[in-house]
């Protein structure tokens, strides 16, 4: 993790976090850094089986094992052991940023703008130059910052954070703990218009977007209004940056999705599903709990089987689609047997 805050001795990291502490105690790290970039006074984690060459050449002052590399590494100092040193990194990631955060100013900004009849705890934080509209709910210990606007009706959940320059539109709500980042723009209207004689009618967007708890929404994301049915994110969601999510979509609880995907209108999104960066997913289809999609895969049809699913030619599952694309490689030299059969098998 880049940057620096003030040293903290292996004890406390364990005792604030768990595992098994095989080394010194005392031994004060500085910052967490990758296996490469390590020193003496950094901690790091080995979680990839690919990675255990760096084992005996990263400089790292404590590294984050399994138990199955608890002697390879203790041979080369400090050991943290954890039943899964990818999950410890997360925690410790977030236990460390926790520690370097400034602290956060409750109240109001003088140059905030707050409505009538806005609901405020008192806890929460109000940036600069922030707009929050009548009827709003602002939830404990929430945290607007500078220049973003939260809509009339809006409902921002406990501990939920909006980064600078969020749009977060009318009777939109966000559950608890949630985290909005810059740019993102939740409640805009979706794309609807009615051909009529060339040109095109608007459609207003008379829904909202509901969105549960722990949900993390990247920067420049946007999440559109619904039509008439309501754009709904189930808890647990996390959306990667440049990600457009069109009216009318439903997304189920801890679903992941990387960036620039794009999702189209009405599309039905199910539970722990992960989709890869660049992949596109038609309107109106279902999408069943536990898929994955291949990055810059598309999504042509409803996909109602869990499995792993890849392509654009059309969309298969993974296996099926990896045999014809091993296939196609081979399409011109097969081509070119078949011909010189024929040719061979010709009539005199």
């Amino acid at each position: 993790m880049p940057g620096a805050t003030a040293p903290v001795r292996l004890a406390e990291i364990v005792q604030a976090l768990g595992g098994e502490l095989v080394g010194d105690g005392a031994l004060e790290i500085q910052r967490i850094a990758s296996l490469e970039a390590a020193d003496a006074h950094s901690i790091s984690f080995l979680a990839q089986a690919r990675l255990r060459a760096l084992l005996d050449s990263t400089q790292a002052g404590c590294l984050i094992v399994r138990a199955d590399l608890r002697e390879a590494a203790q041979a080369r100092g400090a050991v943290i052991v954890a039943a899964d040193p990818y999950l410890y990194y997360a925690r410790l990631s977030r236990w460390w940023a926790e520690r370097r955060r400034a602290v956060v100013k409750t109240g109001v900004h003088a140059s905030a703008v707050i409505g009538e009849g806005v609901r405020l705890h008192p806890t929460a934080s109000i940036g600069p130059q922030a707009v929050i509209d009548d009827g709003a709910f602002i939830g404990e210990g929430v945290i607007i910052g500078a220049h973003c606007h939260v809509g009339a009706a809006a409902v921002i959940g406990a501990h939920t954070r909006l980064a600078a320059h969020v749009v977060f539109a009318d009777a939109c709500r966000i559950g608890e703990r949630g985290m909005l980042q810059s740019g993102v723009v939740v409640g805009g209207d979706g794309f609807g218009f009615a051909p009529f004689e060339g040109r095109w009618e608007k459609i207003e967007q008379l829904g909202t977007v509901q969105i549960g708890d722990d949900v993390d929404i990247g920067a420049n994301t946007c999440v559109d209004r619904g039509a008439l049915d309501d754009t709904v994110l189930a808890n647990g969601v996390k959306l990667d940056n440049l990600i457009q999510i069109a009216h009318n979509v439903r997304i189920g609880e801890h679903t992941a999705m990387a960036a620039c995907v794009g999702v189209a209108g009405s599309a039905r999104i199910g539970a722990h599903c992960l989709i890869g960066g660049a992949a596109l997913i038609q309107g109106h289809i279902e999408i069943v709990d536990h898929v994955q999609v291949s990055a810059g895969s598309f999504v042509m049809h409803s996909l109602r089987q869990p499995g792993h699913y890849s392509g654009i030619f059309p969309i298969d599952t993974n296996a099926n689609w990896e045999k014809n694309a091993a296939t196609l490689r081979q399409l011109y030299t097969l081509r070119s047997r078949v011909r010189a059969l024929e040719q061979q098998n010709k009539t005199p």
